[in-house]
């Protein structure tokens, strides 16, 4: 912010206009525009007015306002980003050395490796529907002995 309010405050400068006469023609008090060259953003509730403000200034001095902005915006991602860069380009390079040389991640986008529970499961699975498959089939060996035994007796 302190860039943007430099060249804010140069170009003002420069071309040799007040303070006061920059706020009589954009109607913008004089208070906002000195908090503005000072680079005092936490003076502001709203980043949104402060960005047309900074924008309409930019314009009146000749500035190109649209530049200007992208850095106001690209200095409000730093500002409030909740990962520094530099964390997450030191987890980046940790990253590409141990898996990929393309692959990019951040620190909470981290891949865990899987676990094998999903085999031991499907043995588990497999060894109960073979226990099942052994009591239906000596249940079923039983009742044919006696069946066989019964008919064996009738014959005689």
């Amino acid at each position: 912010m302190e860039e943007i309010a430099e060249i804010l405050k140069e170009a003002r400068e420069e071309a040799g206009i007040e303070l006061s006469e920059v706020s009589k023609d954009l109607d913008i008090s004089e208070i906002i525009l000195q908090n503005i060259e000072q680079g005092k953003i936490g003076s502001f509730k709203d980043v949104f007015t402060l960005k047309n403000y900074i924008f309409s200034y930019a314009k009146y001095l000749g500035l190109e306002p649209n530049k200007i902005i992208e850095e106001f915006n690209e200095y409000l991602f730093e500002y409030t980003s909740k990962i520094p860069i530099k964390e997450l380009e030191k987890t980046i390079e940790l990253n590409t050395k141990d898996i990929n040389e393309d692959r990019v991640a951040s620190p909470y986008t981290l891949k865990k490796p899987k676990s094998k529970r999903g085999i031991y499961i499907l043995f588990y699975i497999l060894i109960f529907f073979l226990v099942i498959l052994a009591i239906f089939w000596s249940v079923n060996q039983i009742t044919v002995e006696k069946n066989n035994a019964y008919v064996f007796n009738y014959r005689k």
